[in-house]
C-alpha cells in the first residue's frame, strides 16, 4: 500500500521508550509466596541448606493410570483443537460426578472445562463483576481472589474472620456486609489457608442470610474437596440450599485430589447462561484446555478412587504430625485444621509482622514458610504438609530452633 510522504520538519525523532503499563497491570500485587519460594531457590544456589515448607501442591506424582491415558490420547491423535468448552466426555463425566457425588442438579452444559481451577474462577469474576460491583470475601482468603475481582474492576469488602472465631464465617457478619454493591461471594471450603471446614448447618445459616440478598450470587472453590481430617464431610451449598442453585458456581479441578498440578484441568459449573459467558470469555483467550490432558482428567474422574483415598489418608498423617509438633510450642496458637494440606499458627505473640518473621525464618534457620499476610491475616503464618514425615520434622525443629533464639 501507497504511504504517504512525511514532510521534513528537521525535529529529531523521540527515542523509543518503554510501554507504559496498563492501570490494571501497575495495580496488581507480587505474589509473596513466590517471593519466598525465590527466596528459598537463591539461598539453596548459594550452598545454604534450606527446608521448604511452602508448598501449594501434593508432592506425589500423578496416579499411572491417569499418565497413560494421555500418552494414549496422545497416540490416538488428540493433539488438535478441541471445543472451548471442553471435551464433551469430560463435561459429561464432570457433570454425572456432581449429580451422584455433590447431589448437585447439573447438566453437562452447565459445564465448563478450564486450565485450572484458577482460570474458572478467573472467568467467572470477568463476567459477573465489573466496576460499581463489590466481591464478599472472608479473611484469611487465598491470595489470588482479591487480585482477580480487582482485575474485573470490583472492590472487594474483606470480613474478618480471625483465630479466635477459628477462622470461621460468622453469619451476622456477612449480613452486616452486605450491601446493595455486593455482587459475590466466595466460599472456600476446605479452606486455603486455614484448612477450615464449613459444616452443613454453618452452610445453613449462610444460605438464610443470602436468601433475603436475592443479588448476592456465590461462588463455592472447592479444590480440596477429598482432603478432610477424619469426623469432617464435605457438603456443597447448593445441594444444602437447593433453591440457591440459581445463583451458586462450583469451580473444582484435578490438582489437588488427584496430584495434577501441571495438568490445568479445572472445571466451572453453574447457571447455564453464565457459564456460556465465561465459555465464550475463554473461546476468546486462551480456547480449549490441552487436549490429551483432558483424557488424562477423563480417565481420573471415572476411575478407582484408591489413589485418591490414598493420598489423602497420608496428607492426614502429615496434618496430624504438623499439629502435634506446633501444639505447645512457646507463642505458637493453632486452630487444628480440618482439611487441606496446611497448618496456619498465630505467631503473633512474638511481637513480628508475619513478613519479618518469614524472612528471619529463612535466613536465620534456613525454613521457608509463607507470611500470613499474602492471606490477609498478619499474625499467621502458613505451613504446607505437603512433604514427606522427615521434612516436616526437620521444619518443625527449625522452628522450635528459631522462637527459642528470639
Amino acid at each position: 500500500m501507497p504511504r504517504v510522504p512525511m514532510p521534513d520538519t528537521g525535529m529529531i525523532a523521540a527515542p523509543c521508550t518503554t510501554p507504559i503499563l496498563s492501570a490494571r497491570a501497575r495495580a496488581l500485587k507480587p505474589s509473596l509466596t513466590l517471593a519466598i519460594s525465590a527466596r528459598a531457590k537463591a539461598l539453596r544456589a548459594a550452598g545454604k541448606d534450606v527446608c521448604s515448607l511452602s508448598a501449594g501442591e501434593p508432592d506425589f506424582d500423578t496416579p499411572a493410570f491417569i499418565r497413560q491415558a494421555a500418552a494414549d490420547a496422545l497416540e490416538a491423535g488428540h493433539t488438535r483443537y478441541g471445543p472451548a468448552a471442553g471435551e464433551p466426555a469430560l463435561r459429561s463425566a464432570i457433570a454425572a460426578k456432581l449429580c451422584s457425588e455433590n447431589q448437585l442438579a447439573i447438566s453437562p452444559e452447565q459445564v465448563l472445562v478450564t486450565n485450572g481451577g484458577k482460570q474458572a474462577l478467573y472467568n467467572l469474576f470477568q463476567v459477573l463483576l465489573g466496576p460499581g460491583d463489590e466481591l464478599l470475601l472472608p479473611s484469611p482468603y487465598w491470595l489470588s481472589y482479591p487480585e482477580m475481582a480487582q482485575l474485573a474492576g470490583a472492590s472487594v469488602a474483606l470480613i474478618p474472620c480471625s483465630p479466635a472465631q477459628g477462622f470461621r464465617l460468622d453469619p451476622a457478619q456477612l449480613e452486616a456486609a452486605i450491601t446493595p454493591a455486593s455482587k459475590l461471594l466466595v466460599l472456600n471450603s476446605p479452606g486455603n489457608p486455614t484448612g477450615m471446614v464449613l459444616s452443613r448447618p454453618e452452610l445453613e445459616a449462610i444460605a438464610a442470610v443470602l436468601r433475603r440478598h436475592p443479588q448476592v450470587a456465590v461462588v463455592c472453590d472447592e479444590i480440596y474437596e477429598f482432603l478432610l481430617a477424619p469426623g469432617h464431610s464435605h457438603h456443597s451449598l447448593a445441594a444444602v440450599a437447593p433453591d440457591l442453585a440459581g445463583r451458586v458456581f462450583t469451580v473444582n479441578g484435578f490438582a489437588k485430589g488427584w496430584a495434577m498440578t501441571g495438568w490445568r484441568v479445572g472445571w466451572l459449573a453453574g447457571p447455564s447462561t453464565v457459564v456460556a459467558a465465561a465459555s465464550a470469555l475463554q473461546s476468546q483467550s486462551t480456547s480449549n484446555v490441552c487436549s490429551f490432558a483432558q483424557f488424562g482428567a477423563l480417565a481420573a474422574i471415572n476411575g478407582p478412587r484408591d489413589c485418591v483415598r490414598a493420598m489423602a489418608a497420608k496428607f492426614d498423617e502429615r496434618r496430624n504430625l504438623l499439629a502435634a509438633g506446633l501444639t505447645g510450642m512457646d507463642g505458637v496458637k493453632l486452630e487444628p485444621p480440618q482439611g487441606a494440606f496446611y497448618a496456619f499458627p498465630d505467631v503473633s505473640a512474638h511481637g513480628l509482622d508475619s513478613m519479618t518473621f518469614c524472612n528471619r525464618l529463612l535466613d536465620e534457620v534456613g525454613l521457608a514458610v509463607v507470611p500470613g499476610v499474602a492471606f490477609g491475616e498478619d499474625r499467621c503464618i502458613r505451613l504446607s504438609c505437603a512433604a514427606n514425615p522427615s521434612t516436616l520434622a526437620d521444619g518443625l525443629e527449625r522452628l522450635k530452633r528459631f522462637l527459642a533464639a528470639l
